[in-house]
């Protein structure tokens, strides 16, 4: 685990060179807006429209080799893209397809990765595990916006990128030696337990014969989306996950407004701000990894702490005030994401997960690129204070609705018969990944 934190805090720092001079580059190229947002949209398209089909070749596919072969191909288009740069040969076209291949690999390597890296730990532990990847991830973004500045201003835009690709190569190099706790933990328990106890994840899964679908086909897909969507938690996680991301967390856009234009303050204090709230992530981490059962109903009460949070910074009167605030946000919404996470990782039975995490990734990118556009038109017309206390009041009020709706479900619901809870219920053994940027 510890290597596998280390190889994380390297590839977070490298993803985040790249990505904090990528649009710049994308700018000099065409010097156009649009296309900027054009090359974002082509990068996160396949994981719109293929994310279930990534998560159900994860489950189908040796998680090692997965990981390992999707991390070098990364690094290969990270090196690729220096390559071009260097030598003035990257042109539009070129852009974009590297874009797209790179949103390909990413469906699958997400899912790989994150269900690789929980697999180190025993279950009690996943919520650490997670809290960890996001203190490396917040650590890794300080230290790579800071060392894209350097690189880019001696060694020009091509060196973040080939920052990047030695990242992805460091990571393959680290995953064969990587053991995952359940092997141990098999090993400690010998003969003595018997074989129907052995969890589902290490029996292995059967050869498709030939003309059946694989898990990689779209009837796996078809069934990783049915499993996701007959689990009402996962649903609830979704909402609850969806409402915070499209109205309370795109801070970058709201906080700079209201920074810049009612608070009357410059762009050094937005930045002052916006370091504010990477160490609130990283203390919300840290608090967070205490967690061991988080549940739903633990997300949207942070969720609707943070919408209130949010309120009371678009009334901020003041810079200072503003700062003050900023910092329990950002420390719910690190704990929020950590308690969800733990939920969305270890919830579904081992077999599924990977297309759990694909379903997951294919509706989180559809509310990420609905987001932003969506919460520029509120600012727009409303105002910065406007959107963040109308997004902040949207989004307490509609998880208050939510838990009052499923008390009154659950108050109605007639009880089962005392013999049918005397049913043994089977509980998710193996554990996934912590989540990474790159």
């Amino acid at each position: 685990m510890r290597w596998w934190s280390v190889a994380n805090l390297v590839s977070n720092t490298g993803t985040w060179m790249q990505l904090t001079v990528q649009n710049l580059l994308v700018l000099q190229i065409t010097g156009s807006a649009a296309a900027t947002g054009l090359s974002l949209a082509v990068q996160a398209g396949p994981g719109l429209l293929l994310g279930v089909f990534g998560g159900a070749m994860v489950d189908r596919w040796p998680r090692k080799v997965t990981a390992a072969v999707s991390q070098g191909v990364l690094g290969a288009i990270a090196f690729l893209t220096a390559t071009l740069i260097a030598c003035d040969l990257l042109s539009v076209p070129v852009l974009l397809l590297l874009a797209a291949v790179t949103g390909i690999v990413n469906i699958i390597d997400g899912p790989a990765t994150s269900l690789l890296g929980n697999d180190l730990v025993p279950r009690k532990d996943v919520p650490s595990a997670i809290a960890l990847g996001s203190m490396v991830h917040s650590a890794g973004r300080l230290i790579g916006t800071a060392l894209a500045a350097v690189a880019v201003g001696t060694l020009g835009m091509a060196s973040a990128y080939v920052a990047n690709g030695v990242s992805f190569l460091f990571v393959t190099a680290v995953i064969p030696f990587l053991r995952p706790a359940t092997h141990s933990a098999r090993a400690a328990a010998g003969a003595a337990a018997p074989a129907e106890a052995a969890p589902a994840r290490t029996r292995p899964l059967p050869r498709p014969r030939r003309g059946r679908p694989s898990a990689g086909a779209p009837d796996g897909a078809r069934a990783g989306l049915a499993y996701f969507m007959g689990r009402p938690r996962l649903v609830a996680l979704a909402g609850v996950t969806a409402l915070s991301s499209i109205f309370g967390r795109n801070y970058q856009l709201t906080l700079a407004v209201l920074v810049i234009g009612p608070l009357q303050a410059g762009q050094s204090d937005f930045g002052t701000v916006s370091t504010v709230l990477a160490i609130g992530g990283i203390l919300g981490a840290v608090v967070a990894g205490r967690l061991r059962n988080p549940t739903v109903r633990l997300v949207g009460v942070l969720a609707a702490c943070g919408g209130v949070l949010q309120v009371a910074a678009g009334l901020a009167p003041g810079l200072l005030v503003l700062i003050a605030l900023v910092i329990p946000m950002a420390v719910v919404e690190s704990i929020s994401d950590t308690a969800g996470a733990t939920v969305l990782q270890t919830d579904p039975a081992p077999e599924m997960r990977g297309r759990v995490l694909g379903v997951w990734r294919s509706a989180s990118t559809g509310w990420q690129l609905v987001g932003p556009p969506l919460l520029g038109l509120l600012v727009e017309f409303a105002g910065a204070r406007g959107a963040l206390v109308s997004g902040g009041l949207l989004i307490a009020g509609a998880i208050a609705c939510g838990g009052l709706r499923h008390r009154t479900v659950v108050r109605r619901a007639p009880a089962l018969p005392h013999a049918v809870s005397a049913v043994p219920v089977p509980v998710p053994i193996a554990v996934p990944g912590i989540g990474r940027a790159s």
